[in-house]
């Protein structure tokens, strides 16, 4: 199994879509209510759903960048604005929050090797 994409709500496609264009996605799917993106590196994608009538989003996107501080200053130059700069967190990652037009939180973050095998790793599979 693997994991295809997740689907965020917007409230302003237009400006959603200008949005995620500028931290460097490409747009695949392009309708007034659904965008679709593929991520700049491998072939995950994520995707924009028009909302018209008020919501919550407690999900959170987290895309992992090599140059993690690079790539928050260059972006920072594009008009980004950052909740959080890159800070060290006691998961052994470093990470930077930032939030999107319509409110849904972006973690840009680095893991390295921490992602798939921090020193906690646990294996634990369905045994029926």
């Amino acid at each position: 199994m693997n994991l295809n994409q997740v689907t965020l709500p917007v409230r302003n496609m237009r400006e959603a879509v200008a949005f995620y264009l500028k931290l460097g996605f490409t747009q695949i799917v392009d309708t007034p209510h659904y965008a679709r993106f593929i991520c700049p590196e491998g072939d995950a994608t994520f995707s924009l759903s028009l909302q018209e009538t008020a919501y919550t989003n407690g999900a959170v996107l987290y895309f992992e960048i090599e140059e993690l501080d690079e790539a928050v200053e260059a972006l920072r130059a594009k008009g980004i604005e950052f909740a959080c700069p890159p800070q060290d967190m006691r998961w052994l990652w470093r990470e930077a929050v930032l939030w999107d037009p319509s409110g849904n939180k972006i973690k840009l973050y680095r893991a390295g090797d921490s992602r798939l095998n921090p020193p906690w790793r646990v294996e634990v599979r369905d045994s029926s």
